[in-house]
């Protein structure tokens, strides 16, 4: 099971989604408090079971409905997810992967993790 580390960040409060084995698999935003860090990551419990998958690096790829992950290439050729809320708001993203299915399996270890995780706060 994984856990949420909620931090204090240079201009207020970020979490990072952590697995079972200790790696980080989800970042969030800057916050400006902790209340509002906290209630990102109720959103993440929340979204992440229930979102699509929408893999913008396939060609004329499926447009999904908000809450969904998008997976998408970045300027230096990694792969990327970002997880949006229902609202259309990005609610946490990954690190860049070189293989596509390295990063569809960081979208599987979010649904996962993200159930029933824990807050840890440092």
């Amino acid at each position: 099971m994984g856990k949420f580390v909620l931090s204090e960040a240079k201009k207020g409060f970020k979490f990072n989604l952590i697995a079972g084995n200790g790696e980080p698999i989800a970042t969030s935003q800057i916050y400006a408090s902790a209340a509002t860090a906290k209630k990102g990551i109720a959103s993440v419990i929340a979204n992440a079971p229930i979102a699509a998958v929408e893999d913008q690096t396939a060609a004329k790829f499926k447009k999904e409905a908000n809450p969904k992950f998008e997976i998408y290439q970045d300027k230096k050729g990694e792969f990327r997810f970002r997880l949006k809320a229902k609202n259309g708001q990005i609610i946490a993203t990954g690190e860049g992967y070189t293989k596509l299915a390295s990063c569809k399996n960081g979208v599987e270890s979010v649904r996962k993790n993200a159930k029933g995780a824990k807050i840890e706060v440092k």
